[in-house]
């Protein structure tokens, strides 16, 4: 009474990102279509397995950025200083990690106020106007690297008086 079991055979079809640990123990970092290991099947037979593997490769990179004032990133922070730290993980094409490292540099954007008081008349240089009343004027310009930077003059006229003092006095006086 003799009952034959059969050995089997198999491949094991597997994707993965940079490494890949197998059913032998082994890490594989590149693709490989020719390691085997011996399994003992439902029956108690040897049952071989090949692996069939393919190796995707992660990316990374760098994202050179120039921005005024602030700028938002793909990880949706905003950054309002240079930075050359901050990363991001993303997928590539092949569906492993991206990590991309943002390489930031923030311009400066200028945004100042001039309050002045003057009499009877001004002249502001950044307008190559002269002012004859009170006003409120801004002007936008840019700066040497680009960037719309605001001035604002506030300013007040002032009037000036004159007029004649009459005074009497006797032995001595001290004027204003």
């Amino acid at each position: 009474n003799l009952t034959i079991f059969n050995s089997t055979t198999g491949v094991d079809v597997q994707t993965a990102c940079d490494s890949f640990i197998w059913i032998d123990g082994n890490t594989y970092t590149e693709s490989n279509t020719t390691a085997t290991d011996t399994l003992v099947n439902a029956a108690g037979c040897d049952s071989i397995v090949t692996l069939d593997l393919t190796i995707l490769n992660s990316t990374s990179g760098v994202d050179v950025q120039t921005a005024c004032g602030s700028y938002t990133w793909i990880d949706g922070n905003t950054y309002t200083e240079s930075n050359t730290t901050a990363t991001d993980t993303l997928v590539n094409a092949a569906g492993c990690d991206s990590v991309v490292t943002l390489d930031l540099t923030i311009n400066p954007v200028y945004n100042d106020t001039a309050i002045i008081y003057a009499c009877g008349s001004y002249h502001w240089n950044e307008l190559e106007t002269t002012f004859q009343s009170s006003t409120v004027v801004t002007y936008t310009f840019d700066t040497e690297l680009n960037c719309d930077s605001v001035v604002t003059l506030d300013l007040t006229l002032l009037t000036s008086f004159s007029g004649l003092d009459v005074q009497t006095a006797c032995d001595s006086f001290t004027w204003i």
